[in-house]
């Protein structure tokens, strides 16, 4: 008798197009983040503003080193370990997220915002945040993305429970 010798894949084809999904967008996220971070503190000093539309949307830099809207004034380790822990706790319970596109890319632009800002943090001590409509706090990329993922999974969430 002929024993099966072949192995279950450790991923399914959905399991891996679930994954490959995830990290394109978390990344992509990264990376347009840290691009336009960079392109920023090199063409605008720390302070200055530069008007796009006078009195209405600006590109300032700030450094924040706090979280979003400036809370946590310079607790910086402890926003490194609750991005850390925010990350491990989403990779955890990563195989039970259902694979409905909405809800991978609202997880997908959690993850890629946090990574992204988590970068900043361990890099510099701060967040980078440039982008500034004069009546909110200035913000980033990755923290658009932190928003947008995290609203839209709560609505998502609440709608379900329904």
């Amino acid at each position: 008798m002929k024993k099966n010798t072949s192995k279950k894949p450790w991923l399914s084809e959905k399991e891996k197009s679930k994954l490959i999904f995830t990290a394109v967008i978390a990344f992509s996220v990264v990376a347009l983040d840290q691009i336009a971070k960079l392109l920023a503190v090199n063409f605008i000093e720390l302070g200055e503003s530069f008007a796009v539309i006078k009195n209405i949307f600006h590109l300032t830099i700030v450094h924040n080193y706090g979280a979003a809207f400036g809370i946590f004034q310079h607790t910086v380790p402890v926003l490194i370990w609750i991005s850390v822990i925010a990350i491990g706790f989403i990779i955890y319970y990563y195989d039970r997220i259902p694979f409905k596109k909405s809800v991978i890319l609202f997880i997908s632009l959690l993850i890629g915002g946090t990574i992204s800002n988590l970068i900043d943090r361990i890099r510099a001590g701060y967040v980078i945040d440039f982008i500034d409509f004069r009546v909110w706090p200035a913000f980033n990329i990755a923290d658009a993305a932190i928003t947008i993922g995290a609203v839209c999974l709560a609505v998502y969430l609440l709608r379900k429970k329904q």
